[in-house]
């Protein structure tokens, strides 16, 4: 059984991030480990960056992670994966979804963003496992695209030692019941994309 976490979620504003580390803490609880979370959401509501600690142990202490030591980062959007990377321990899994948001600085001419396979290629040369899920369409596909982040939490499960009906209970105690069953659907397309 798992017994110590340490993981970070980032993403973009209005990407479900903060209910996506309101899950994952839960989760911990429910294993009967104590859980801590910390975020910080600054211009979230303008498409500004997002990131949450959620640390699971015995006892955990502070609730931010230290740069070097994350188990698992989460991004919800293919460049913030990069931007977090050297918070990663090295052989740390990253999962990330294949979603492109365009930062202003690469709007207005300023930035490149980088290509895909560059991104993909530094985080496999940090991370022990990369898994990358299409969340956007997936989520699409499971019939609300506020789905995300349950997509996103899948592929996540598939990757600990944990039983995937707690991550399932955790999502469903936290939507609204009439989302329940887009819910279900977006978390099993989830775990078959990551498998």
């Amino acid at each position: 059984m798992l017994k110590q976490l340490n993981m970070l979620i980032v993403g973009v504003g209005g990407q479900g991030i903060l209910t996506a580390s309101d899950i994952a803490a839960q989760v911990g609880l429910d294993l009967g480990l104590d859980a801590k979370k910390s975020e910080v959401h600054g211009f979230a509501q303008r498409g500004g960056v997002v990131d949450s600690h959620v640390r699971w142990a015995p006892v955990v202490g502070s609730p931010t992670c230290e740069r070097g030591t994350v188990d698992l980062l989460m991004a919800f959007e293919l460049l913030e994966a990069l931007r977090w990377i050297d918070w990663l321990r090295p052989e740390g899994m990253v999962v990330v979804n294949r979603q492109r948001i365009i930062p202003m600085g690469v709007s207005i001419g300023d930035m490149t963003y980088p290509s895909e396979a560059d991104i993909l290629g530094a985080l496999r040369r940090r991370a022990g496992k990369v898994v990358v899920v299409d969340a956007l369409p997936l989520a699409e596909e499971a019939g609300n695209p506020r789905t995300v982040n349950t997509i996103m939490l899948a592929a996540l499960s598939t990757l600990l030692e944990t039983d995937p009906g707690l991550w399932e209970t955790a999502i469903l105690r936290r939507v609204p019941q009439s989302y329940a069953d887009v819910n279900k659907v977006a978390f099993r397309l989830g775990r078959e994309a990551a498998t």
